[in-house]
């Protein structure tokens, strides 16, 4: 009989969209505090994003609100070991959490007007909509998706020892012209953009605390330098290996061990002693995160 007491939890698929924008010739993303209330990094800053639902699977009922055939949607978005049903389902999620949790509509229109993407703005603020709201909006008004607009960036597992797990796959947008981000007020509470390096910082100065994920591509990030050279990795970027880290439990605070750290492999204990003398500074590189009461700083091996 399986012992269900070490029986991880079950993967969930989701996907996170990274948004984009350049400010002063400087690149900014745009993150989200989750309600202190969510049972997942709540109180954390995160990219928007949330759980794939049955709905968004299903391309013969989607592809005439694509902007892509189905070739060229797995030539840009697919990858090795990723099934092209999937490909789809991850990207309808990734665009109706963007405009569930952030209020930015990643699609267009024949005929479509600013007022009109701003009424399905609004429109998703709504109480006790249905699940199936955003795809009778988008067949119902004639929209399309900008697949274009979407980019690979990164693929994660969840640690095996968290209460909830997902399969996530975190993709790239430039904000849209034109539009402004807003919280949802249920599940995102603050918005704000930040440079990479500035919300680094913030992290460490308990200001915005960020979740370990978004640490980690937040410091990605930091080696691009302008607009030009990002839409470029896009052009070329697959989602790699799979990011799956370790969970370690500790009385001083958990840690997370990263797939490039040097021990992620063994089976040797972990030295967890004096943690808060090894914190690193900002924008450091990294293989482990500790959780500094509800804070996760990147910290020294």
């Amino acid at each position: 009989m399986t012992d269900q007491k070490n029986t991880p939890p079950p993967l969930r698929p989701a996907s996170t969209v990274i948004l984009v924008r350049e400010k002063n010739k400087e690149l900014e993303v745009y993150l989200l505090r989750r309600s202190t209330k969510s049972g997942f990094m709540g109180g954390l800053y995160v990219f928007p994003g949330g759980v794939a639902d049955s709905e968004d699977f299903g391309f013969a009922s989607w592809s005439p609100y694509i902007d892509m055939e189905q070739e060229l949607i797995e030539r840009q978005l697919g990858g090795f070991a990723f099934p092209k049903e999937d490909v789809l389902g991850f990207s309808i999620a990734a665009i109706r959490e963007t405009l569930e949790e952030a209020g930015v509509f990643i699609a267009s229109g024949i005929g479509k007007t600013k007022r009109d993407v701003e009424d399905v703005c609004t429109f998703r603020l709504k109480r006790d909509l249905p699940k199936s709201w955003f795809r009778t909006k988008i067949m119902k008004e004639d929209w399309t998706l900008s697949f274009s607009s979407l980019g690979r960036w990164s693929h994660w597992i969840t640690p095996k020892l968290m209460k909830k797990r997902f399969d996530t796959r975190f993709f790239i947008v430039f904000m849209p012209e034109n539009q402004t981000c807003v919280p949802d007020d249920m599940e995102t509470k603050h918005g704000i953009w930040l440079t990479p390096h500035k919300a680094l910082e913030q992290n460490l100065k308990e200001r915005v605390p960020l979740s370990p994920p978004t640490v980690v591509t937040l410091t990605q990030l930091l080696k691009f330098n302008n607009f030009h050279e990002l839409k470029q990795e896009m052009q070329t970027r697959s989602w790699g290996d799979p990011i799956a880290p370790r969970l370690v439990p500790s009385s001083n605070g958990p840690v997370i061990i990263e797939p490039w750290d040097p021990m992620y492999n063994t089976d040797q204990k972990i030295n967890m002693s004096n943690l808060s003398e090894k914190v690193l500074p900002p924008c450091s590189n990294f293989s482990r995160i500790w959780c500094d009461k509800d804070v996760w700083k990147p910290v020294d091996i």
